[in-house]
């Protein structure tokens, strides 16, 4: 069995949670369609924590930065929100290799430079 790159998606959930989930459900299927193990806390955690509670959010919030520390890179889908800004920021400060996946699905590495994935 071959071991596939863990890859965190970064994208917005709060506001519109059902149709922020329903689109990161859909980059969660492309990373997986592209070889990568996709990892989604947004998609797995508001199924048995209640994202209402400001204490459950901290803990789901938590329980997301220690996924993320066993991921080798992260995709950044969209606008970062307060939420994706903290995990951006967290993934930094761990070295991990950031991609910010463009609107027309383009994708640059952390230092701008076009990797020369398209969507």
């Amino acid at each position: 069995m071959t071991e596939r790159k863990k890859v965190f998606i970064c994208s917005p959930f709060r506001g519109d949670m059902e149709g922020n989930a329903r689109t990161a459900a859909v980059y969660s299927r492309m990373a997986c369609d592209l070889g990568y193990l996709p990892i989604a806390p947004h998609l797995l955690f508001p199924q048995f924590l209640n994202e209402g509670l400001k204490a459950v959010r901290r803990i789901r919030k938590s329980l997301g930065m220690e996924l993320l520390l066993d991921c080798e890179e992260v995709w950044v889908f969209g606008e970062a929100t307060e939420g994706m800004q903290a995990e951006i920021a967290f993934a930094t400060e761990q070295g991990k290799k950031i991609r910010f996946m463009e609107g027309g699905g383009a994708d640059a590495d952390s230092d701008g430079a076009d990797t020369g994935y398209r969507m």
